[in-house]
């Protein structure tokens, strides 16, 4: 297991518009001027957070895919982000990790915000993934996910970074600023939460604050307000010294019987 280095993108995104936001990331992401092993990309990153699925859906052999796939091999890096994917009659948001291999994992967000009404539109997923990369086992999560601690839990350590991607608005942004490192010092992994600024189609702001958590619950770099393109470097000596300095997840509870 050697470190890892992630990328993460806190940009605004164009309303309901995929042709303007591919053309942006691809602008972007051809701007990153270092090696990365993984890149970062928000919730719903080619849409924003419609519930217009009937008009913004793809099928996973669509072109936000293909685009997804072709960026991961130019990079040779893993990309990873969440869109619209209509299968089977049925619409998810999907979270779509892209490996330069060609090799696809996918995650359907389990927590549907209601709030916004995404339950009525969308279908929940109900299982996890863990993606492995660079010796490292990482767990993506979807937004409002973040707000459900035993969907996150780490039992047994079975990963080690978990990344919740988002379109959080600026009124909660307290909520966000506070669970991220709450699942990071549970859970004893580095954390990673990537958000979008500025304003959406139906009026609503995100301030961003974007960040990673190191296992302890410490701010490794935190950015409101501004669109940024951020690399860091993950220890995996920070990671597994600490747990073993300090073995708290040998006394965890049990999955409880919930299967996961």
């Amino acid at each position: 297991m050697q470190n890892l280095k992630i990328t993460l993108f806190q940009t605004k995104l164009a309303w309901e518009d995929k042709k303007k936001n591919l053309a942006m990331f691809d602008e972007k992401i051809d701007k990153i001027d270092e090696k990365t092993n993984l890149i970062i990309l928000p919730e719903m990153f080619s849409t924003g957070f419609s519930m217009n699925a009937e008009k913004l859906a793809e099928e996973m052999e669509g072109p936000t895919i293909s685009w997804l796939l072709q960026k991961s091999k130019q990079r040779n890096a893993d990309i990873v982000g969440s869109l619209i994917i209509r299968e089977n009659g049925r619409f998810f948001n999907r979270l779509v990790w892209a490996k330069p291999s060609g090799d696809l994992f996918t995650y359907d967000k389990k927590h549907l915000f209601r709030f916004a009404g995404e339950e009525k539109v969308f279908s929940a997923g109900d299982t996890n993934i863990i993606v492995e990369l660079c010796g490292w086992k990482i767990r993506p999560f979807i937004c409002y996910d973040l707000r459900f601690p035993l969907w996150t839990r780490n039992f047994n350590n079975q990963y080690d970074l978990a990344i919740f991607i988002a379109n959080w608005p600026e009124k909660r942004a307290a909520h966000w600023n506070a669970l991220l490192p709450a699942r990071a010092i549970e859970n004893q992994c580095f954390v990673a939460g990537v958000n979008i600024v500025g304003k959406d189609g139906k009026g609503i702001t995100y301030s961003g604050d974007s960040c990673i958590i190191d296992p302890v619950g410490k701010f490794l770099f935190h950015k409101n307000s501004m669109e940024i393109i951020h690399t860091a470097d993950l220890s995996r000596s920070v990671l597994w010294g600490y747990r073993k300095a300090f073995p708290a997840w040998m006394d965890a509870d049990s999955n409880l019987g919930h299967g996961f």
